[in-house]
């Protein structure tokens, strides 16, 4: 019996019972035909499925990746928001305080910064507002002259109202503007007029003060007009704004903003020298006899369009406010002359020249005019003045030219004494002297 049994070995297992294992186990079946139908399924439908699986996955990831970065986006927008209106608050308390404490000290000084901001001024309409009233124009009429003819002239220029009293106006400008006046008329912000005289000059500074007369003045003009009130240009600084008012080609007032571009700038031009204020705000002609202002408003130099001229673009020259306020409170201190009436006005008896800077520079000459000749019996041959002589002051003030003497002598009655300043040559130098002159009339002098 044993001989005859059979055993059957399938798949590695043996079966002895004498049924196939897949037989008894039915599952199995099943199992092989999944499988069977797995394997079935092409590898390309494979490969596209799992391919459009790798992408649904990176199209969901790339979409958190953007919803998570516009969302911190936002979030640092907000921040940022928060963090500048917070500077800018800061920025503004720190502005208003320090505005309050210099406004609190009566000192303003509106050039300092605080350390998070730094101000450029642009605007400054308000400091012109304030200022403008205390700026004039001044047109002078005067007689020019050359070795064939006469002919007259005029000349615009620009001043700054210094000081008022009971009864006058005073006004700073430059000499240049005044000089060989025969007629001045002053123009205020108000665009009324009235006749001026000047009150003191000096010719060296080029600097000049002129009066009018408050009888003069309406009340609206008087209203309409205010001092000018001065600074310390020893304190400026390069780089500092300033604002430039003035008469600029005679068209009326107008504003030129500008900074220091230099301080103490040594200058020797037109028979001028000293120091002065550079700027690159326009000083036009016209300009000359203004005001050059700080951005509180205070005069720190008097514009002079002599010293630089048209020769080079954006280089304009001022006399430094600290430099010219001795001067022009000396000039305050005299006496304000009215010429008088050709019979009336007295006389010293020569026949003058007057000498330019370029021929005093040349010959060695003194300041002074040029005395051509000395009238028999005059009033200057008396007190002892010769030809070649050179006149130099009259009662101290100091003269440059002929027309400037017939101009001041024309303040002076006949039969008044003054004292003549004479330069004459002794020993191949000249030498200082004064003498008293007694001025005669016009009709006492023999001009032959």
């Amino acid at each position: 019996m044993e001989e005859n049994r059979q055993t059957v070995v399938i798949g590695g297992t043996e079966d002895r019972s004498g049924g196939t294992y897949q037989d008894q186990h039915p599952e199995y079946h099943a199992q092989a035909y999944q499988y069977n139908k797995q394997e079935s399924i092409p590898p390309s439908a494979k490969r596209q499925a799992g391919f459009l699986k790798k992408i649904c996955f990176m199209c969901i990831l790339g979409l958190i990746f953007g919803v998570c970065s516009a969302v911190a986006f936002y979030a640092v927008y907000d921040v940022r928001n928060a963090f500048m209106h917070e500077q800018e608050t800061q920025i503004v308390t720190q502005n208003s305080e320090s505005t309050a404490a210099e406004a609190e000290s009566d000192k303003p000084n509106m050039l300092q910064a605080s350390n998070v901001t730094t101000t450029v001024v642009t605007d400054v309409t308000e400091v012109v507002e304030q200022v403008m009233p205390s700026i004039v124009s001044i047109t002078n009429n005067y007689t020019y002259s050359t070795y064939y003819y006469d002919s007259q002239a005029q000349e615009s220029g620009s001043g700054i109202i210094i000081g008022e009293d009971e009864q006058e106006l005073l006004i700073a400008t430059n000499y240049h503007v005044i000089e060989n006046a025969e007629e001045l008329t002053v123009t205020f912000s108000n665009n009324s007029e009235a006749d001026a005289v000047v009150k003191g000059r000096d010719s060296s500074m080029d600097l000049a003060v002129i009066a009018v007369n408050i009888a003069d003045l309406d009340d609206a003009t008087l209203n309409a007009i205010s001092v000018a009130k001065l600074g310390d240009s020893d304190s400026l600084k390069v780089g500092e704004p300033v604002i430039a008012i003035g008469n600029a080609l005679g068209y009326g007032q107008s504003v030129t903003t500008g900074v220091i571009s230099a301080m103490n700038r040594e200058i020797d031009m037109n028979g001028m020298g000293g120091t002065f204020l550079q700027t690159d705000a326009a000083i036009n002609p016209g300009n000359s006899g203004g005001a050059l202002l700080n951005i509180s408003g205070e005069v720190i130099g008097i514009n002079s369009n002599k010293i630089g001229g048209s020769t080079v673009e954006g280089m304009g020259y001022a006399i430094p406010i600290s430099a010219a306020e001795p001067i022009i409170e000396d000039l305050v201190q005299r006496e304000t002359r009215v010429p008088l009436s050709e019979d009336e006005q007295g006389y010293l008896g020569i026949s003058g020249a007057t000498i330019t800077p370029q021929e005093r520079a040349y010959y060695g000459y003194p300041n002074g005019v040029y005395v051509a000749n000395v009238y028999q019996n005059s009033a200057a041959a008396e007190a002892g003045i010769k030809q070649g002589d050179f006149i130099t002051s009259v009662n101290g003030e100091e003269v440059f030219s002929m027309e400037e003497l017939q101009q001041l002598l024309s303040t002076y009655e006949g039969g008044t004494t003054v004292e003549i300043g004479v330069s004459r040559v002794s020993a191949n130098r000249y030498r200082e002297l004064s003498v008293d002159v007694t001025l005669q009339y016009k009709s006492e002098i023999s001009f032959h």
